[in-house]
């Protein structure tokens, strides 16, 4: 559970209720449904036409990567490949055709069939970084989904706005309710601009930072496998992949 994503959550919801109470302001006016539908509804409608729909679902199921990211732990995968490497060094590459079956990552299996099947340095080189390009241009689609969200739901939220002043206008007759209309009006302001700067916009860059680490350990991989390859002393294959971290 990444704790940081939790507590800024609650602070940034507790910022905004804090500060009415702190004003006088009573909370109940900050719960209104219409706004709450038209800013957030209004606002998957948007989303939904921007994006197609199985890469706006991917990016919903990423939404959790905020508060639980996808393991990843570049050190481990920096000591398999120096593993790999005092095998390849000692028994030959063949030898490490035992870690294949053992190993659950398919982007690791491929690179490991690739030092197998005797590719050299360069070409294993631009086959895993074709691979890495795609993944991080497909999970990067994805994370858009709430960069977009971000986007469109300060736009919403001012047009809630205008709507609601509309109905204020629909009732100058009665100057008693042009208060209370105009407070209610910008609540819709307030949902599309909170939104997005506490929730949609920080979850994207979240999701971006759990993408990036993703696709710096398929990188520490493809050099430690192009290290291998080339016969690279296992030190200096170490050495050179501690540099990521």
């Amino acid at each position: 559970m990444d704790r940081a994503s939790l507590i800024g959550l609650v602070l940034g919801v507790a910022a905004i209720v804090g500060g009415q109470a702190i004003e006088g302001g009573q909370l109940g006016i900050l719960m209104q449904p219409a706004a709450f539908v038209i800013v957030v509804v209004g606002t998957l409608a948007a989303v939904l036409l921007h994006h197609p729909l199985p890469v706006f679902l991917k990016g919903m199921r990423m939404a959790r990567w905020a508060f639980r990211p996808p393991e990843s732990d570049a050190l481990a995968t920096i000591r398999r490949i120096v593993q790999w490497s005092h095998t390849a060094r000692t028994d030959g590459v063949l030898a490490l055709e035992k870690y294949v079956n053992t190993t659950r990552d398919p982007f690791h299996k491929t690179g490991l069939q690739l030092l197998i099947d005797g590719a050299d340095a360069a070409k294993l080189r631009d086959t895993l970084d074709v691979q890495i390009v795609s993944y991080e241009t497909h999970e990067r689609q994805a994370a858009r989904v709430w960069e977009i969200a971000g986007g469109y739901a300060p736009t919403l939220g001012i047009l809630g706005a205008v709507l609601g002043l509309i109905h204020v206008m629909e009732n100058l007759s009665d100057p008693g309710k042009l208060g209370g209309g105009i407070a209610v009006a910008f609540v819709a302001t307030i949902y599309g601009v909170g939104l997005a700067n506490l929730v949609f916009l920080p979850i994207a860059n979240k999701i971006k930072f759990a993408i990036a680490r993703q696709v710096a350990e398929r990188e520490i991989l493809c050099d430690g496998l192009a290290g291998i390859a080339q016969g690279d002393n296992p030190r200096i294959i170490e050495a050179k992949l501690k540099g990521y971290l």
